[in-house]
Parts: C-alpha cells; sequence; structure tokens
C-alpha cells in the first residue's frame, strides 16, 4: 500500500463555532482560557515532530510561502508561472496537513502527498529566499511515497515516536519497555532512539521536558546487550513555551483545584516527572463542571505502534451549563444503570457485582464548546484520566464537545482478595491480575487502545433500547425522532461504522490504521456471527455497493444479548489483567478476511475527502482585554489562523 496522492476534490471545511460562548466569559476567564489556548497551540510541533521527521519543517514552508505572496494566494500563480490549479491543490494539502497537524492523515494513518510536481513547488517558492530554502528542507520527503503510513519502522512503514536512521525492532522496543518498568519510568512522554556505531547499540530515552541534562541517566536492571539511557529535553522548546503560558494562565485561576492542576502541569513539562502529572489530574478530576475546561498533556497511545507512548493534547473548552444540565440526571442514576450492565450480580457489591468499584465514582458530565482543539485529531467526546487507579479513585469526566458533534447532524495494583471473586465467562475464581507496577496499557500493550475504545462503544449500544435513559434525554413515544427510532438509528450506526472502518485496514501489513475503527468493526462482526440476523450485509459486486439491512424485531430479543455477551468478555478481561483470553478473541474478531476483504475493497474504491476544521485565535490586546478572532471557511483560513498562532 503506497502513500495516497491528495484528491482534487475538496474536503470540506467546518468552523467550531465558539464566539456566543467565549463572550459570555468574564474579563478574568477570557484571561484565563487565552492562555491556556496559547499552551495548548505551542504543542502543535511536537504533534508534527511525533508523526513524521519532516513534519515540523513542511509547516515552516507553509508559513514562509504565505509570508512570501502576503497572504494572495492566487498573485502566486501570476507571478511565478504556476497555475491556479497547482496552487488550489497545494492550498488543499496544506489546509488538510494543519487540521490534522501531520502528512499522515488519510484513512489508517496513511500518508498524504500533494498532487503537485517538484518543479511546480519550485516555482511557488520562488517569491523569497526563506521559502526556497524551507522547500529544499522537505521536498523529498515531502513527494515521497514512503514510508507509506504510520507502523512499525520498516521499509514502508514510519514512526517518529522511533526516530532515527537506524531502525528499531519490535523487541528492542519491548526490551526498552522492560527496562524503564524496572526503572519506574513510564512511557507516554518518550521517544526512543537507536544509535548505532561500529561496536555499540544504545538506545536513548527520549522523555519530554523544559530541563535538559547533560549528563544522560543510564538505566539499571536491563538484559539487552545495549545501553539504555534517559535523556531530558526532549521538545524543550516547545516545553519552555507552554510552561509560560502555564504560569500566565495561574494569575486568573477560579479555584485552589485549578492552581494545583497547573501547578502539577508546569512541574511535568518542565521536568518529565508523569508522577507530578498524576497528582495534577487528581485536582483535575476534583474541578467539577468548571467554566473553561482544558485536557493537557501526552493523553493519547493511538498512533504508537507498540501502543505505550501517547501524543501531544491540548485542548481549551467552554462549558454549556443548560446543555449539561441535561446529562446531570443520567449521572445521579448511574449506578441504577451499572446494575443493568452484563456482569452486574444481585446481592454482590450492591448489585454491581466484583468487577466494579465498591464506590462508584459517577463521572463528572459536561457539554463543552472548545476553543483550542490541537491535536491530530478533533475527537466527539472524551473520557479521562487514562490511568486506571485515578478513575477508580477519584472519578473520572466525560467531556462531549458540542460544537464537534454538532457538525455530524449537517488494574495498576495487585490482587489483596482473600477470596478471589469468580469470573462469571468461566464460573471458577479469577486466574490473574495486575502484578505491582503493572497497567492496563504495559500488560495489554498494542490491543489495549482499540480494546478500551470497543467497551466504551459497547456499553453505549447496550443502553441505547433503554428507554428509561432515552427518556432523560428527550427521546420517548411522542417525541419527534421516537426512542424506537432512536434505537433504530443506532443499531443502523453499528453497521455503517463497522463497514466504513475498513477504509483504515492496511491490507499489506494486515493491521489497522485506527483503534476505534477496529473496534467499530469487530462489533459489526461480532453481532453478524452471533446476533441471530438483527444485523445483516450485503453487497451488490458488479454495483460496487454494500447495504446494511436492520431487522427491529430482533434488537431486544437478540441484538442486545449479544452486545451483552462481548461487553462482558473484554471487560472482565481487562479487569483481571487476562490479555491472552483477550487476544485470542480479538484479534480473529477483527480479521479482515473472505467476505469482509471483499467489502473492504468496494468501500476502499470509494474514498470520502476527510473533514478539516478552521477553528480562531485568541489575541491579547494593549488595552489587557482578550478578544476573538474567527477565520473563513477555507483552507486560506486554517493558514492564517496558523500565521496567527506563532508557533
Amino acid at each position: 500500500m503506497a502513500a495516497l496522492l491528495l484528491s482534487r476534490h475538496r474536503a470540506p471545511t467546518h468552523q467550531l463555532a465558539i464566539k456566543e460562548l467565549f463572550e459570555a466569559l468574564s474579563f478574568r476567564e477570557k484571561l484565563y482560557a487565552h492562555h491556556l489556548a496559547r499552551a495548548a497551540w505551542n504543542g502543535s510541533r511536537v504533534i508534527l515532530r511525533q508523526t513524521s521527521p519532516e513534519g515540523p519543517d513542511i509547516l515552516d514552508f507553509i508559513l514562509e510561502l504565505h509570508k512570501a505572496c502576503g497572504g494572495k494566494w492566487d498573485k502566486l500563480a501570476q507571478q511565478q508561472e504556476v497555475t491556479l490549479d497547482e496552487v488550489e491543490a497545494f492550498l488543499e494539502f496544506a489546509g488538510s496537513f494543519l487540521s490534522g497537524l501531520g502528512n499522515y492523515f488519510a484513512d489508517g494513518d496513511q500518508k498524504v502527498v500533494p498532487p503537485i510536481s517538484a518543479d511546480a513547488l519550485r516555482k511557488m517558492a520562488n517569491g523569497s529566499p526563506q521559502s526556497a530554502t524551507a522547500l529544499e528542507k522537505i521536498i523529498e520527503p515531502l513527494l515521497a511515497m514512503y514510508p507509506s503510513s504510520l507502523g512499525f519502522p520498516n521499509k514502508d512503514n514510519q514512526s517518529n515516536y522511533y526516530p532515527g536512521e537506524n531502525q528499531i525492532t519490535k523487541e528492542e522496543i519491548a526490551a526498552v519497555a522492560r527496562v524503564m518498568e524496572k526503572n519506574s519510568i513510564e512511557p507516554e512522554n518518550t521517544r526512543v532512539r537507536k544509535c548505532c556505531d561500529e561496536t555499540n547499540i544504545s538506545f536513548n530515552l527520549l522523555q519530554a521536558s523544559l530541563k535538559t541534562n547533560d549528563k544522560r541517566r543510564e538505566l539499571l536492571g536491563h538484559a539487552l546487550g545495549a545501553t539504555v539511557r534517559l535523556e531530558p529535553g526532549d521538545h524543550a522548546a516547545e516545553m519552555s513555551k507552554i510552561c509560560f503560558h502555564l504560569r500566565e494562565a495561574t494569575k486568573y485561576v477560579s479555584n485552589s483545584k485549578q492552581a494545583e492542576v497547573l501547578a502539577g502541569y508546569i512541574e511535568c513539562f518542565s521536568t518529565g516527572s508523569l508522577e507530578a502529572y498524576r497528582k495534577a489530574q487528581k485536582f483535575w478530576v476534583a474541578d467539577i463542571s468548571p467554566r473553561v475546561e482544558t485536557i493537557l498533556g501526552f493523553v493519547e497511545p493511538y498512533r504508537d505502534p507498540y501502543g505505550v507512548r501517547a501524543e501531544w493534547e491540548g485542548v481549551v473548552c467552554i462549558s454549556d451549563p443548560d446543555e449539561t444540565h441535561k446529562l446531570k440526571a443520567l449521572v445521579d442514576r448511574s449506578t441504577e444503570f451499572i446494575r443493568m450492565l452484563p456482569w452486574a450480580v444481585p446481592g454482590d457489591n450492591d448489585g454491581k457485582g466484583p468487577f466494579e468499584a465498591d464506590l462508584f465514582q459517577a463521572p463528572d458530565f459536561t457539554i463543552v464548546h472548545s476553543l483550542a482543539f490541537c491535536s491530530s485529531y478533533i475527537w466527539e467526546a472524551v473520557n479521562l484520566p487514562n490511568y486506571s487507579d485515578i478513575r477508580e479513585t477519584c472519578g473520572s469526566k466525560n467531556i462531549v464537545f458540542a460544537n464537534r458533534m454538532s457538525l455530524n447532524n449537517n488494574r495498576s495494583r495487585p490482587c489483596h482478595f482473600e477470596r478471589l471473586p469468580v469470573n462469571p465467562l468461566t464460573t471458577n475464581p479469577i486466574e490473574t491480575w495486575y502484578r505491582p507496577g503493572q497497567t492496563w496499557t504495559s500488560v495489554f500493550e498494542k490491543l489495549a487502545t482499540s480494546v478500551e475504545e470497543c467497551r466504551a462503544m459497547l456499553v453505549s449500544y447496550y443502553l441505547s433500547d433503554n428507554k428509561e435513559v432515552l427518556d432523560i434525554f428527550g427521546y420517548n413515544n411522542t417525541s419527534l425522532i421516537t426512542a424506537d427510532d432512536l434505537i433504530y438509528y443506532t443499531y443502523m450506526h453499528i453497521g455503517v461504522e463497522g463497514i466504513q472502518a475498513l477504509r483504515t485496514f492496511n491490507v499489506r501489513d494486515n493491521i489497522w490504521g485506527q483503534p476505534h475503527a477496529r473496534a467499530n468493526f469487530a462489533i459489526l462482526k461480532y453481532l453478524l456471527l452471533h446476533g441471530d440476523g438483527v444485523l445483516t450485509v450485503t453487497h451488490d459486486a458488479q454495483a460496487e455497493t454494500v447495504h446494511v439491512t436492520v431487522d427491529f424485531s430482533k434488537v431486544t430479543s437478540h441484538g442486545r444479548p449479544s452486545l451483552g455477551r462481548m461487553l462482558c468478555c473484554i471487560h472482565v478481561w481487562r479487569c483481571i489483567a487476562d490479555v491472552e483470553s483477550c487476544r485470542h478473541f480479538y484479534e480473529p474478531l477483527s480479521a479482515v478476511d473472505g467476505e469482509y476483504e471483499t467489502w473492504r475493497r468496494i468501500v476502499a474504491s470509494k474514498p470520502e475527502p476527510g473533514w478539516k476544521f478552521v477553528q480562531p485565535n485568541t489575541m491579547l490586546g494593549e488595552d489587557g482585554k482578550v478578544e476573538l478572532t474567527v477565520y473563513e471557511e477555507s483552507n486560506v483560513g486554517i493558514i492564517q489562523s496558523f500565521l496567527d498562532r506563532q508557533i
């Protein structure tokens, strides 16, 4: 599978509307939001650097080209003897590159190449010495078809979580992980560089931090036959800017919890200490429904082929009190609904069963609108933190990004039980659990992210035909969209998302490019195999179409029990650290073969352009007031917004 030439068809550009909510903030809240947004956006180059070696330099070229033509892109064609079509093709690439922060933004994290010749690019860059110099630094990797996707480094794939010319192997990555575990170093904010000379091999563990250390710390307790050294100072320039704005934001916090959160973030980004980040997350969870919400740090490990190193994510958003109020009833009744889940046991743990915490920490549900979303992908909703020990002792937050979602409508501890709980899947006492120092991601590794996405989806699907839950959100027998309508659409959604997910499957390497897409397909396949006809999929080879059909009469009798069985399996395996059972279940279920491969070929032959997002900026005026700048929904608007961020 080679890299993709960007389609000449324009991907739609969407505005993340926020102005009304921003204007309703107080003077102090606007300043707080402004500095947090600046901190978030200053992580852009971190994401670019994590994605590909050429990423930061492509950004520089785009910005230099903008400066050279003064933002008058139509004049670029007149002055540099290139066609308007070539300029538009470059703008389409630039808009998508900036929106997704990298040149690997197609389905399955495939590399995307602008459909422009090297000669045309050089003509465009002739407008200034700076743009010409910037182009020559990246023209070869920009236009190269390989490495064509993100993955374990080889001739076809690359991952800048493992930078350098010396190709690291899966076995070496795993061995370094064992060294890190023995030295109590968590991986989220690290990268690994393999170094070789004539006689020695060594591994430098690059840790994100503002502070550098000339004397690298050598780690003990490894059997690699090679040296492993901890090297702080990765992304140091960006961490410095981020910490500056976090210190400024501290002046405008609304409560002591927010001050503790920012203090922990500053310590983490200054020193690399994830213990400081964990401490900050406990205060973050306790800061219930703040007016200005934020997510900062190395959060999700989706793009690391090994599944443990996390991408920078900087999100600043403003809560919508009216919309958030609708979710309060769901939170208030959360324990009641937990007793309806398939692993619940009447009379055991207040009816929740042994695989739920004794004291359920109800998550904080908040509806927000994002002001700044610095990430390779703009999510519709998140549930954080990812640390299971914090979730179990302090709770978690469910955050729904309304201005993103609305666009769609256009265990780390040993087992201390004296009497082991019974595994409902085997009816025998459990035989596995998390050992000291182990976590969900360290045990399940690359499998963890997709299985967790699958578990989250299954909970919502399993409860989707519960009319008590639906009534909380206004769906009943008399609403415009009735409860039965919504249940039908949910099962149709399962089928359609499962089919569309096949676009992200990399046939060459037999791997899934996106964890949530793999989860979507696994759920669909399970229902097809075990749902007794609640969903059926057919295809027409001649017309090259795939059709999903829902038998509504079987939703409650067959669909829900089937989803419950799948959910119970992966939830219990997650709780008891049974990675082998989970792997033997999940890998065949997400295999694409036989008729599924036929469906994949059909949907892959009909690619859809991805969405781009243009986001606003906050500007601090000479009078000390913060103003919101909104940009037009276009590639030019996206480029201008990044130029104004001065990252």
